[in-house]
């Protein structure tokens, strides 16, 4: 039986460099950093002072005014991130097609705020007196069924919640659906928002760069994670309905993986057989042997283990081939946790159709214990066919996802 082949048609990004997918690329490529003095709230009292917010954003030029009142900034994002990748896709749902069309999100920290300014007013005004057109965004699936109400979008809505990895996960779970035939476009996406609620739980648990803020993937005076916040959207369908629809096809998704590292809560298994096992089944499933990868978007995030455990995957599942070229994007969109992994792959795609390398900002020094073959200093030109996208994250997900460019 062939294979179902497919492709992305439709790309909408909100991050901290950039709102619209050409925005982003343009800072990416350029280097310049979405990382910025934080505004959304007080941290004159802490010294972490620095992370990857998204400025300027106003969804009702984008969504129009109605129906915001009682969303929050998660559903926000992602709605917004849907409309773009809607729009760029040319996609129009009708009542004719909204049922062989589905929503998936991945999205583990979207509900934290929104938790906590309900329960601080039930516990300040009563249980009784708690708003209850507030109550839905306390609710992690809100943000995809909130888009999924907007759009119209019938095919099937679930939210995935797996840390790290949710929105690479979010995809694998997009590919599956349209592999079995019983759907065939989903827009996969994610969102993660910043607020204070999930800047003071990463503060606490030593996961930020206090030492010297700065993020600084694989470089050795590393020291920690920058937050950052965005919401991402792809549409995915099956190549034979991208032609159909005679639609702009950016990238084939060639193949997915994922492997568990049970080891220990929020920490990193020096190890690295978790991201060993997701790469192998990725290439695996995409029929593709390590030499056939040109460039891999790290997941590499600034933080001293999550940087060491994924350079030594890469180095022993790439050790006899020729070297791909290595960079990560987190020094200028900062650490978005659930939301990384679209990020990344939004990245590459430009990277394949401008035939550009992104650099990995802020590396100097690179740690002399993973010895890759990175891309410092500026963009590389190159010819870039395939590209490996990893994700990794404390407590032992790992998942990755091979993207090529479209050929007949």
């Amino acid at each position: 039986m062939p294979k179902t082949r497919i492709v992305i048609t439709g790309i909408g990004v909100l991050a901290a460099n950039g709102i619209s997918k050409d925005a982003f690329w343009n800072s990416i490529f350029s280097g310049q950093s979405g990382i910025k003095p934080i505004t959304l709230f007080d941290v004159s009292g802490h010294k972490i002072k620095l992370a990857g917010q998204i400025n300027d954003f106003k969804p009702e030029d984008i969504l129009g005014p109605k129906g915001l009142r009682t969303l929050d900034r998660s559903t926000k994002l992602l709605s917004c991130a849907s409309k773009f990748a809607l729009d760029d896709a040319k996609l129009v749902i009708t009542e004719d097609n909204c049922s062989n069309i589905g929503f998936a999100c991945g999205n583990t920290l979207g509900s934290v705020y929104s938790i906590s300014e309900f329960d601080k007013e039930a516990i300040i005004d009563g249980p009784q007196y708690v708003n209850p057109a507030h109550f839905p965004n306390t609710v992690i699936n809100s943000p995809s069924g909130q888009v999924s109400i907007r759009f119209n979008i019938k095919g099937f809505n679930a939210t995935i919640s797996t840390g790290f990895c949710a929105s690479l996960d979010a995809l694998g779970y997009a590919l599956d659906f349209i592999k079995s035939g019983r759907i065939k476009t989903v827009l996969a996406s994610t969102v993660e928002e910043f607020c204070l609620q999930t800047y003071l739980g990463f503060y606490r648990t030593g996961f930020l760069a206090a030492k010297e803020e700065i993020c600084c993937p694989f470089d050795k005076r590393r020291n920690g994670i920058t937050i950052g916040e965005s919401s991402s959207c792809i549409v995915v369908e099956t190549l034979e309905q991208a032609l159909l629809r005679k639609a702009v096809i950016y990238a084939e998704v060639l193949g997915f993986g994922r492997g568990f590292d049970a080891y220990r809560m929020n920490k990193y298994s020096q190890a690295g057989r978790g991201l060993s096992l997701a790469i192998n089944s990725c290439l695996d499933d995409a029929a593709l042997k390590p030499e056939d990868i040109d460039y891999i978007c790290a997941g590499a995030n600034s933080h001293p283990d999550a940087d060491l455990t994924e350079g030594k995957a890469i180095n022993e599942i790439f050790s006899q081939s020729r070297k791909p070229y290595v960079s990560s994007i987190k020094a200028v969109t900062g650490e978005c946790f659930s939301a990384s992994g679209l990020l990344q792959l939004i990245a590459s795609v430009g990277a394949m159709n401008k035939g550009i390398i992104p650099y990995t900002l802020n590396l100097r020094e690179p740690d002399e214990r993973i010895k890759l073959n990175y891309v410092m200093g500026s963009f590389k030109k190159a010819k870039v066919e395939r590209v490996l996208i990893n994700n990794m994250g404390p407590s032992g997900c790992n998942s990755s996802v091979v993207i090529g460019k479209y050929k007949e």
